[in-house]
């Protein structure tokens, strides 16, 4: 990290339908960890058309100028916090985004089952492609990462968080020679400041949590239009799930 930057910046890189938004609040709630969250989600509406909910109001209330959104990374963590926790879905960093504010960062990565991933995006929007899915551009930036570093990143798996968050969060801490903290368990319902204002379409279930809940049991059916899509995606899972700590 250079120098001239205060504090320690931390990209959790995440595709939708994870537990991101659970993660974003495990960290929040720490006294020393701001939060932000999908800092390049505007700029990947107004670039990409994409019909997501809410899209012209997110682009209207929120920067939509990846250089401006780089720069404010790199910039003084808000109310001086020693951490800054990015909540960033690898699909937003389409290829004109520069990466030169990765060297200011610190990186780890949250995988689910790509199966489990479609599944879930299935029940929410009833056409999409797999790009929106970010499995493919996860492994790219785990991969760009790795070569800028020199070393792998931390991986986790949302399944190893929910069936047992302290090993999993304790370990992930560990790594990234982070002091584990119990508040990053549990946490009030309700929103947070933090909170895109696409929270009240996407969050509804966090926004009634109070911590990480039970690996789910009865997934939403996996329609048969979007089976051609797992075994692509489930190359670039298996890559990183043998990298998992």
């Amino acid at each position: 990290m250079a120098d001239t930057l205060e504090g320690r910046r931390i990209a959790m890189w995440s595709g939708p339908r994870n537990i991101s938004t659970a993660m974003m609040r495990s960290f929040g709630n720490r006294a020393d960890t701001a939060c932000l969250d999908e800092p390049f989600y505007s700029w990947y509406l107004k670039r990409t058309g994409v019909d997501h909910p809410g899209a012209a109001e997110i682009i209207k209330a929120h920067e939509s100028d990846w250089r401006k959104v780089a720069a404010h990374i790199q910039g003084p963590i808000p109310g001086g916090k020693v951490f800054y926790f990015l909540k960033v879905q690898p699909q937003q960093m389409m290829p004109e985004v520069g990466r030169e504010w990765f060297a200011d960062v610190e990186h780890f990565f949250l995988i689910r089952d790509p199966e489990m991933i479609v599944r879930s995006y299935a029940a929410s929007r009833e056409d999409f492609v797999a790009a929106e899915l970010g499995i493919a551009q996860q492994r790219e930036i785990f991969d760009e990462v790795c070569q800028l570093t020199g070393k792998k990143p931390p991986v986790i798996s949302s399944e190893d968080v929910l069936a047992d968050p302290r090993r999993t969060l304790s370990a992930l801490c560990e790594r990234m020679e982070i002091p584990f903290a119990e508040e990053m368990l549990s946490w009030a319902l309700g929103g947070r400041p933090e909170d895109g204002i696409w929270a009240k379409d996407w969050y509804t279930s966090v926004m009634k949590s109070t911590g990480f809940g039970k690996p789910s049991s009865s997934p939403h059916p996996l329609p048969e239009k979007f089976e051609y899509m797992i075994p692509e995606l489930r190359a670039h899972y298996d890559v990183m799930w043998a990298e998992k700590i």
